[in-house]
């Protein structure tokens, strides 16, 4: 199987253990595993438990509680419903394994985690790119999607909230993608690691997989809930798509660590208070982001509405990697190049991690852009 570089990994991969300030992550702020137990107010259980586990195979398709922990996230699915994965990132692969073969459509709305169009394609399929409209907000066009997504389409892939604007769909108009997908009778696999940090309301996003009985849901412990290094994620769609993805994952999975298996239990059981961490740091840190960028005239953006990431549209003629290499190499910030995700003149950043790191990186960004402009 052939297939493109994956971009941002490859930028990621190069730099984040080298920069100083990193203003690309795109997790909120990791716990450490005492700070978890912590705030599940569990501690000496979850260490006699831990201390207790057999370093053996687990369950494979994640342990009961797990899955029912996850089940919970949903409105209408049960723990047969979800297989637990080996991180969102395994969670996609398997779902596109399972479900695209050579000839078939998919319509795949971008900027997206590159994923989302290069499996697809790399599988044989017909990759048809529906672009967010920045000018209104990042504005899905339904009109547009409606025209792609024909009859016979096998899939249709979006980002909710987006990566990389921080765009979120509303219930009216993720119940309109469903109907587009339903009547061209479409998969609709719905990217939800991002899903729990909204800016607004209860701050946890509908949920596609609740809202229409071929929709996909892949999530996982990396984003709001600051527990990447878990390496943990799952799939909660139909029993017949688990099935079709059971085929896959026992070539390349087996099961999950126990222990990951334990600790996402941990914060799964305790996610309202993980949440509500998650909520205070991403809200906060937005604000210092915006009061930032109104102080800019070099830079705009549409300000994000959930998710922990934001592009920046910034005014010296510079071409994204450009730009972020001599950020980096003269003030010690990493972005994100826009490039990476195909638009050109912005860079993606990551707001949700230490605040300090936030401030400090904003002022050495702008210091840099100052410098540009003699």
């Amino acid at each position: 199987m052939q297939i493109a570089d994956f971009l941002v990994e490859i930028w990621m991969n190069r730099y984040e253990d080298e920069c100083q300030y990193n203003l690309a992550e795109t997790c909120v702020q990791s716990l450490t595993v005492a700070q978890l137990l912590d705030l599940a107010g569990q501690r000496d259980a979850v260490l006699a438990e831990l201390a207790a586990t057999p370093l053996t195979y687990g369950p494979i398709r994640g342990s009961d509680r797990l899955r029912g922990l996850i089940a919970g996230l949903y409105d209408t699915h049960s723990p047969e419903d979800v297989m637990v994965t080996h991180g969102t990132i395994g969670a996609n692969m398997l779902v596109y394994k399972a479900l695209v073969e050579p000839g078939d459509h998919v319509v795949s709305v971008v900027p997206t985690y590159q994923q989302h169009t290069s499996i697809p394609a790399s599988l044989g399929a017909d990759v048809d790119l529906l672009a967010l409209d920045e000018a209104q907000g990042w504005r899905l066009d339904l009109d547009r999607l409606r025209e792609l997504a024909h009859p016979g389409t096998k899939l249709i892939a979006l980002a909710n909230p987006n990566n990389p604007t921080g765009a979120l769909l509303s219930r009216a108009d993720l119940e309109q993608v469903v109907a587009i997908a339903d009547a061209a009778g479409a998969w609709l696999l719905a990217d939800e690691v991002y899903r729990g940090i909204d800016q607004a309301g209860t701050g946890s996003t509908t949920s596609a997989a609740d809202l229409y009985p071929k929709a996909i849901s892949t999530g996982g412990m990396s984003k709001p809930y600051s527990l990447a290094g878990l390496r943990l994620g799952w799939i909660t769609g139909p029993a017949e798509l688990i099935e079709a993805v059971s085929v896959h994952r026992d070539y390349d999975t087996i099961s999950v660590s126990r222990v990951d298996d334990l600790l996402a239990s941990v914060a799964l059981a305790a996610k309202d208070v993980v949440l509500a961490r998650s909520r205070d740091i991403t809200q906060r840190n937005l604000a210092i982001l915006d009061g930032w960028v109104a102080s800019r005239p070099d830079v705009m953006y549409v300000r994000p509405a959930g998710g922990t990431t934001a592009l920046l549209r910034y005014s010296p003629p510079l071409g994204s990697y450009d730009f972020c290499t001599r950020l980096l190499e003269d003030t010690g910030v990493m972005f994100t190049p826009g490039a990476a995700f195909g638009i050109e003149g912005t860079v993606r950043i990551g707001f949700a991690d230490d605040t300090d790191n936030l401030k400090v990186g904003l002022d050495l960004v702008g210091e840099f852009l100052d410098s540009l402009e003699h």
